[in-house]
Formats: C-alpha cells, sequence, structure tokens
C-alpha cells in the first residue's frame, strides 16, 4: 500500500480556524468569491438536491449562497473547528476534512468551499465522497491551487535566503491544475469536469495580506513548519522584495489566489457514456473528402 505524505498539521490548521472563528466574517471575501463560482454551477444544473454535506463550511455561508436557488433541501455542515459549528438552522458536525464519518450513498450532493488544499489525501478523500453520494449525486468542490500566493511565497523564501542562509517551510504546497483533472475519474466518478480561475487582490503591503490569511485561518499550518519565532529583519526583507518585484503602480501590492473548481457525478445508468472506440458508423475522412474546403492544398 503506498503510504501517504503527511503534509500537513491536522490540530495546528483546527487552531488556526478556531482562531478566525469570532472575527471570520470581517475575512471572508475570498470564501465569498469562491461561493459565488459554485452557486453559478448549481444554478445551471436541472436537478435539486435534497439531502447536501457542506464539507469545510466555515460559518456556513456557501449555504447562504446556494439556497437562494431554491435547489437545496436539507444541509449537514461538517467543520474540524467547533467554534465554527454554530448550526444556523442547520446541522452541524465536527470531524477532520480528511475523514468522513457517513453512510455510503448518504448524499444527494457534497459540497466544499475552499478547503480541501488542506487534506493531505486528495484523492483518497475524492474516493470517500464518492462512497457517500446517492447514484447520480454531485461532488462539486473547489481549493486552492498551486499558483496561488506565488509573491508571497517567492519573497519570503529569498528573504530567508539572504538573511539566514536557508528556507523555512511556510507556504503549503498546492495541487496543479494539470494534475487534479484525472483525480475525479480515479475516484470513481462520472463526467468529470476541472477547470481554474484566478482572483488577484490588492493590499498596501505584505503585512495587510498576512492579516488577512490569518483571519481567514489560513496560516501556516504544515507538518514540518519551524517552531522558532521569525526573525523581524526577514519579514521586512520580505516586504521590501515583495513591492519591488510586485508592486503596483498605485505603491500597493498584488496578492494571487487561484481557485481549482472539481465537478463529477456519482454513476448513474441514466448519465451520457462516450461510445465505444470503434463504434463509429461514418469516417471523418468522408465527410473531409466531399468538402471543397478541406483540400489541403486550398484549392477549390
Amino acid at each position: 500500500m503506498t503510504t501517504v505524505p503527511k503534509l500537513f498539521d491536522s490540530l495546528a490548521h483546527r487552531r488556526n480556524r478556531q482562531r478566525a472563528a469570532a472575527s471570520y466574517e470581517a475575512f471572508a471575501f475570498l470564501k465569498d468569491e469562491a461561493a459565488l463560482r459554485l452557486a453559478d454551477r448549481v444554478e445551471v444544473m436541472r436537478r435539486d438536491f435534497p439531502l447536501c454535506l457542506d464539507l469545510g463550511a466555515h460559518d456556513g455561508r456557501l449555504m447562504q449562497h446556494l439556497e437562494p436557488l431554491g435547489k437545496i433541501g436539507h444541509a449537514i455542515t461538517a467543520e474540524p473547528a467547533a467554534a465554527f459549528a454554530t448550526g444556523k438552522g442547520t446541522l452541524s458536525v465536527v470531524h477532520d476534512l480528511a475523514s468522513l464519518p457517513y453512510q455510503p450513498a448518504s448524499f444527494d450532493a457534497v459540497f466544499s468551499c475552499l478547503n480541501l488544499h488542506w487534506v493531505d489525501d486528495l484523492p483518497g478523500l475524492l474516493m470517500q465522497i464518492r462512497q457517500i453520494l446517492k447514484p447520480d449525486g454531485l461532488c462539486l468542490v473547489n481549493f486552492l491551487g498551486g499558483n496561488s500566493l506565488f509573491e508571497l511565497r517567492a519573497s519570503l523564501a529569498e528573504a530567508e535566503q539572504e538573511i539566514i542562509g536557508g528556507v523555512h517551510p511556510r507556504c503549503a504546497p498546492m495541487a496543479d491544475i494539470r494534475d487534479v483533472g484525472g483525480l475525479i475519474s480515479r475516484a470513481g466518478l462520472a463526467l468529470p469536469v476541472a477547470d481554474s480561475d484566478r482572483v488577484t487582490v490588492t493590499y498596501p503591503d505584505m503585512f495587510r495580506l498576512m492579516r488577512d490569511l490569518r483571519g481567514m485561518g489560513e496560516q501556516n499550518a504544515l507538518a514540518g513548519r519551524s517552531r522558532q519565532p521569525t526573525r523581524r529583519s526577514v519579514f521586512m526583507r520580505a516586504a521590501e522584495i515583495y513591492a519591488e518585484r510586485f508592486g503596483c503602480a498605485d505603491g500597493g501590492i498584488s496578492a494571487s489566489f487561484e481557485l481549482i473548481t472539481l465537478t463529477g457525478w456519482a454513476p448513474h445508468a441514466s448519465q451520457q457514456k462516450p461510445l465505444r472506440p470503434g463504434s463509429a458508423k461514418a469516417r471523418l475522412q468522408d465527410f473531409l473528402e466531399d468538402d471543397p474546403k478541406a483540400d489541403p492544398a486550398g484549392q477549390q
């Protein structure tokens, strides 16, 4: 059996979310942006979802975006941080994001908004989602992708290398859109779709960006992070590098967030299926030969 590397400290991640819960609304703009993108996809689906799971619900704002669509029946919100599990009219449960304690074929849809970049075993989690979905149930999730915060990562790494002669793990490794598309099919989900979108946010300086990350509960929770306080000089130098390389015309800085969205469906007999190789009843060449515009020499 393949051993999954332990990249994240789940206790530290839960602690970060616990601390963020009290003031999360003031820092939830990125969650709202990601939730709106999921809501846009659900809106065009000609389906209702009587029982749903919101995995990593934070304060429940994804459901606040989905419920006005009139397609969501009942929702269970799941959170690793108990401070977020206030219910707000739904059933709330507290458990780790990587382990789903639900019966097979329980849900018509499983949603997750801006959480799964903190999961060590994303393929394994998608397989668990497949198991708890009813036939023809929807898996719709998004999370931060590999191009997120490349400006911050580069600035901190260069500053540390310059000042202390080495680099500590600071920013979580995130999935690349080129790698995650196949994960949906590997998990046994049908009709897979993977896409990415970039959100760029401007800040007056690097320290305001870091404040927002703390407010979101998105600060460093890597298992291999340094337990020693970082020198102030490292942060000051990183802020200088950030402004020099990624500064805006107005004197601020830009920060990039890549949102990767995965869509898949639990298999069902009613779903469209690709034709078997070799089962076509006509050749493409037959149509090309009848079309004078398709002449490779360009002659009419």
